[in-house]
């Protein structure tokens, strides 16, 4: 459920991840964690819930779009060349686990209304397919995140009703699930994302080896999956 963590079924592992749609390490970190399920044996057991966070919420959805590499030299006062220099790296690393990061193309936008989206495709049971490919529009093909038209298509795009999904946006049926992934994030004490959560338990911050996803895939499988799930705080949050 929208806003619901921490919840975790007897026979299922369940992951919580909180992540912003214009953040170039939460993409990273999803496909991280993706490559991980790839080599556990359990992986059919597991369930990825996605939960908003916004890098930026000064930024409106209704703001004329920025370059991120604009955005970054203003944000901290970074000389252009500097800022273009630091995305030129993110995108490298990114490449090194097989993204295509365009970011002079990307346009940083609000993501409210993004994330929202994701929330009406995780009751269509397609959330993280439609994570994914808001990542890959994002930093890969420089679209408006922020466009009811753009993500009509995005919705389309993975198996959506499109008229369906503007219609959520236009209602504005998940903005209550999207302030409240917000706030318990803040009651969480997390503070930067990607963030995730292993059944409740332990913490995994940043964009990971495959290797350190796979140990809190292991560890939490072996002492959560079929006995009742042991406290309510992540290990490991704010720190």
């Amino acid at each position: 459920m929208a806003g619901e963590a921490f919840g975790q079924a007897t026979d299922r592992l369940v992951v919580d991840v909180w992540s912003d749609v214009m953040c170039p390490f939460c993409y990273m970190g999803d496909t991280l964690l993706a490559q991980a399920l790839e080599k556990f044996p359990h992986a059919s057991g597991v369930d990825v819930r996605y939960h908003s966070f916004l890098l930026m919420p000064e930024l409106s959805d209704d703001d004329t779009p920025v370059s991120p590499t604009e955005l970054l030299s203003a944000k901290h006062g970074l000389p252009r060349d500097q800022a273009q220099a630091m995305n030129d790296q993110v995108a490298e690393r990114a490449r090194q686990i097989g993204l295509d990061y365009h970011l002079d193309d990307a346009q940083a936008v609000g993501t409210r209304t993004a994330h929202q989206l994701s929330h009406f495709a995780a009751t269509q049971g397609k959330q993280h397919e439609m994570v994914q490919r808001l990542f890959q529009a994002y930093f890969t093909e420089g679209l408006n995140v922020a466009d009811r038209q753009v993500l009509g298509d995005l919705a389309a795009d993975v198996g959506l009703d499109r008229d369906a999904a503007g219609a959520a946006l236009t209602s504005g049926e998940f903005a209550d699930a999207v302030e409240a992934d917000i706030q318990q994030a803040r009651q969480y004490g997390i503070q930067g994302v990607p963030f995730f959560v292993f059944a409740g338990k332990y913490a995994v911050s940043g964009a990971q080896p495959v290797e350190a996803f796979l140990q809190a895939l292991d560890t939490s499988w072996a002492e959560t999956v079929g006995s009742p799930a042991v406290g309510t705080t992540p290990a490991g949050a704010g720190r």
